[in-house]
């Protein structure tokens, strides 16, 4: 792997440290063929990732003692070289962070200490649950509700689309506790699993191996001490969470982008054509600059807004969502590139690139579809606009 993210003017010393310590890992993790894995599998792999990762010091970075420790660029990273070995490493890597960031956010001193350690050793699996039925890129059209009642709150309602689900340990869920419309009644709180009224099921089968199912609550009570932050105060901690992880989707992305360019690069190389090394017809030759473009792009889209994200004192959604956007189109194009240079057995089950078509695919949906990233960041553009001519 010729993988030197020390060349980007972005990244410090320490940054260069994790990323060697990020080739050590790759050389001992071979990619492992994940396109067949049934639920079962999946969630004793995601269990494994979990805690190899934990014993590698990199859930640290996932998992960090508080807000202020955070460092995207350091998650970038990671998430670059997991997924460029295993999309699924990537994924438990990045569940760990997301389902539990809203805790080491605004959470109380109890529910960080029960919940933080665990999830950064790899003891405990975690999940969010946000997404609904009706519910997907409109968060504020969350209609699950969590009611008070005798010191707590019951649960009512359905989510879709849930990582972990089957597997996680617990759930953040989103729920509606107040009565304002939209986003602004929105609270977090925490559900264990086996907590009586939670059920979990059907497991959905992917485009790409994923463990992910629905979950269901029925009268699902949790105590008070279980609400994150304070009541509806759920929208805020999901965005604020979204703002930290969002940068590196492109960074996954990325990873694959690089993995399936190499895997082409290689291809052509080594494979004749007309009597000749397929390398040599200069209609090849264009299309593997196009992808090493694309994969640069990427890279400055990622490491640039992770940076920003990480030196500035000031809200940067436009350049996270153009390191989304970018980079997943981007990686997209990168890897259907790939599939077409391995020609018949580009689209053959368990070719890495076959299995990288359907990894990266969604990729441009979750977390904020690529729509939503467009219209941040002509928002953001028209509102900077507006403000320059007053």
């Amino acid at each position: 792997m010729n993988w030197s993210p020390w060349t980007w003017p972005f990244l410090e010393p320490r940054h260069t440290d994790l990323a060697l310590r990020l080739q050590d890992w790759q050389r001992q993790h071979r990619a492992t063929d994940e396109s067949a894995g049934h639920s079962a599998y999946l969630g004793e792999e995601t269990r494994r990732f979990a805690r190899d990762l934990a014993a590698w010091g990199f859930l640290d970075y996932a998992v960090p003692i508080d807000a202020k420790s955070v460092d995207v660029r350091s998650l970038a990273l990671i998430r670059e070289a997991l997924a460029y070995c295993s999309p699924l490493a990537d994924s438990a890597f990045a569940m760990q962070g997301l389902a539990t960031a809203p805790i080491w956010l605004v959470g109380s001193d109890d529910l960080k200490e029960r919940y933080i350690a665990p999830c950064r050793h790899g003891e405990r699996i975690a999940a969010i649950a946000v997404t609904e039925p009706e519910a997907g890129s409109d968060v504020g059209a969350i209609t699950t509700i969590a009611h008070v009642s005798n010191n707590g709150y019951l649960i009512n309602g359905e989510k879709i689309w849930i990582t972990n689900a089957g597997v996680a340990d617990h759930y953040i869920v989103i729920a509606r506790t107040g009565k304002e419309p939209g986003a602004r009644g929105l609270s977090a709180l925490i559900v264990d699993a086996g907590t009586p009224g939670l059920e979990v099921g059907p497991h959905a089968e992917m485009i790409a191996p994923h463990p992910i199912a629905g979950l269901k609550f029925r009268d699902c009570w949790v105590p008070a001490s279980n609400l994150i932050g304070r009541p509806g105060e759920g929208f805020k901690a999901v965005m604020a969470t979204f703002d930290i992880f969002r940068t590196t989707v492109g960074a996954a992305a990325l990873g694959m982008a690089r993995r399936a360019f190499d895997e082409a690069l290689e291809r052509v190389r080594t494979r004749r054509i007309f009597g000749k090394p397929m390398s040599e017809l200069e209609s090849v030759q264009t299309k593997l600059a196009d992808m090493h473009l694309d994969v640069q792009s990427a890279g400055l889209l990622v490491y640039s807004a992770a940076w920003a994200r990480d030196v500035r004192d000031s809200r940067v959604s436009r350049e996270v969502a153009l390191a989304k956007l970018g980079a997943t189109e981007a990686a997209q194009r990168v890897i259907d590139a790939a599939v077409q240079l391995f020609g018949g057995l580009g689209v053959s089950r368990r070719c890495i690139v076959e299995q990288l078509y359907r990894d990266i695919r969604p990729l441009r949906i979750y977390e904020g579809a690529s729509e939503i990233q467009k219209l941040i960041v002509a928002r953001s553009l028209l509102a900077e606009a507006n403000s320059s001519l007053t």
